[in-house]
């Protein structure tokens, strides 16, 4: 199992304009290259009108499978720039659909390298990346009057919180990386002269965004 993974936000798709040619890029979530094939053929039965369906997908922790799809244009110029697009990124289980719908204006084989990347990195800038980490919940047990140094604590250092639950006393539950599970009780015992009870919860992935200079 992966401590951290890279993929897109949501599904979705953007659309980008060059020499009045409409490339139209469509991302999808995939977990199977089955899956990935069912979308690509989606797409290119959504846009059966279209002059190209160019396609990459990456799966596996590893990117074990990797395949792209020049679908008619000139070898290497849609589909691998689409696949490095992706592989840059750093992302898994993704596949990316550009649509073209030809605007009479031919681009070169350099312009088209150029159009498909920017498609896929336009989408992906407009969509997000989300980078998922395998997350302990811990619930922290403290009284009232310490709350406010808890959340201070929780906030500065980056804690997403899941939820607080107020009965005799307060319980905190945050996400906290596997790897900082250590460091993140000894600071709180510390900070909390030693006044404080942990209860560690599921093991999980949580995804949070990127920003897109990243």
């Amino acid at each position: 199992m992966l401590n951290s993974y890279r993929t897109v936000r949501e599904n979705g798709r953007s659309e980008i304009e060059i020499k009045k040619s409409r490339f139209i890029c469509s991302l999808k979530r995939v977990e199977t290259e089955e899956e990935a094939k069912e979308f690509v053929q989606k797409i290119k039965k959504e846009h059966w009108k279209a002059n190209h369906n160019c396609s990459a997908f990456v799966i596996g922790e590893k990117n074990e499978i990797q395949r792209s799809s020049d679908d008619g244009e000139p070898s290497g110029t849609a589909g691998v720039p689409m696949l490095e697009v992706l592989k840059k990124n750093q992302l898994i289980n993704v596949a990316a659909v550009v649509t073209r719908y030809f605007g009479g204006t031919k681009l070169g084989t350099g312009g088209l390298i150029r159009a498909y990347t920017h498609s896929v990195s336009h989408a992906l800038n407009e969509i997000g990346i989300v980078e998922g980490t395998l997350q302990q919940e811990i619930s922290v047990h403290i009284t009232y009057p310490q709350l406010g140094k808890l959340e201070n604590f929780l906030e500065h250092q980056g804690y997403p919180v899941k939820d607080t639950l107020y009965t005799d006393q307060v319980r905190v539950i945050c996400f906290v990386k596997e790897t900082e599970v250590p460091s993140f009780t000894s600071s709180l015992i510390e900070l909390l002269n030693g006044q404080v009870q942990f209860t560690e919860g599921p093991v999980s992935y949580h995804e949070q965004l990127i920003p897109s200079d990243q």
